[in-house]
């Protein structure tokens, strides 16, 4: 990554010739100011916010990166962090990965080379970009999921007992040949939450059937694709648990299509709560996460983190709540 040092080199001036280009001062002659700016396009130079105040050695920026901001989950999520932040003096810059590693990096090398004050991060899979905030001292809270490999602050929820619940309820209900729709195999709450729909369905006695799991991608058309597919390749189910709000919008999706009646056809439990599941019909049955409170909780942390650097790294679990409404209750099952 260019400095302004390798600026200075490249357009032959020097550094506090580079940092009035940089501030706009109009105290530098224009061919000289152009020589600069020329040298900075060539080698890709994006002056921080520190260098253009060099009293100060990090920003009052934080970076929220999230693997999706079409998913409301996150919304709810991202405004308690703000709310924290903003009442300690920061503000929040919003990095959507798309839960593309790549992107990720990405967003990691943006916010080091603005030297942010800290950051609250929803990893994608592998600890290698939080390992490089660590590194370099970079204040960081994981939120949402695990990471395996490194010690951090971390915020999640109970994602095993809340998918445990959502799969004994269907099982109370009278359903057996229950489905599982999760998320991606390297993404900790899609192993969590499958762990709790087996562990459900062991303590009823029941065998799981690997033919009644799909993992898909968090998004409503993978949830989709997987419920056809459950539905397609056989024997089909009576119920399904699905591991996040988007695909469960899919499935149902693919269930009305396909003209399969909810619940008396197919019993559904999401995970994540929807704002509207209790406006539809049937209403929705879902697993509600403390959105909001786990926002605020990553922005406490990280707030403390800044503070104390030094102090050991905490893991704050929160619960989950059962909403049971329309989709999981048929009536009459033997």
């Amino acid at each position: 990554m260019a400095t302004i040092y390798d600026v200075a080199q490249r357009a032959n001036v020097s550094a506090a010739t580079v940092s009035r280009v940089v501030n706009g001062q109009a105290s530098v002659d224009g061919a000289l100011a152009e020589r600069v700016r020329q040298a900075m396009r060539e080698l890709d130079y994006r002056p921080n916010a520190v260098a253009r105040n060099p009293r100060r050695s990090r920003t009052t920026l934080w970076a929220v990166i999230i693997s999706d901001i079409g998913n409301p989950f996150f919304t709810s999520m991202v405004r308690g962090v703000e709310d924290v932040a903003q009442r300690n003096g920061y503000s929040v810059v919003l990095c959507n990965s798309d839960e593309d590693p790549a992107k990720e990096a990405r967003y990691v090398t943006a916010a080091l080379a603005e030297q942010m004050a800290g950051v609250i991060i929803s990893p994608t899979g592998a600890p290698t970009h939080v390992k490089r905030l660590m590194e370099s001292n970079t204040p960081v809270v994981a939120i949402d999921r695990e990471l395996k490999g490194t010690t951090v602050d971390t915020v999640l929820v109970d994602n095993e007992h809340g998918a445990e619940i959502a799969t004994g309820h269907l099982l109370d209900s009278g359903y057996r040949s229950i489905a599982c729709i999760t998320g991606p195999r390297e993404v900790s709450t899609a192993v969590r939450r499958l762990k709790g729909y087996q562990k459900a369905l062991k303590g009823f006695g029941i065998k799981g059937d690997e033919a009644l799991i799909r993992y898909a991608d968090y998004r409503e058309e993978g949830g989709y694709r997987a419920m056809a597919s459950l539905l397609d390749r056989g024997p089909m189910p009576d119920a399904v648990f699905a591991a996040n709000n988007l695909m469960t919008v899919g499935a149902v999706e693919c269930l009305v299509d396909r003209g399969i009646e909810i619940p008396a056809g197919m019993g559904v439990v999401g995970f994540d709560d929807i704002p509207w599941a209790h406006l539809v019909r049937p209403s929705l049955t879902t697993v509600a996460q403390p959105t909001y409170e786990l926002g605020r909780t990553a922005a406490l942390l990280l707030t403390e983190r800044i503070c104390k650097p030094s102090r050991p790294p905490s893991t704050v679990t929160l619960p989950t709540q059962l909403h049971i409404r329309e989709s999981s209750t048929r009536q009459g099952l033997p």
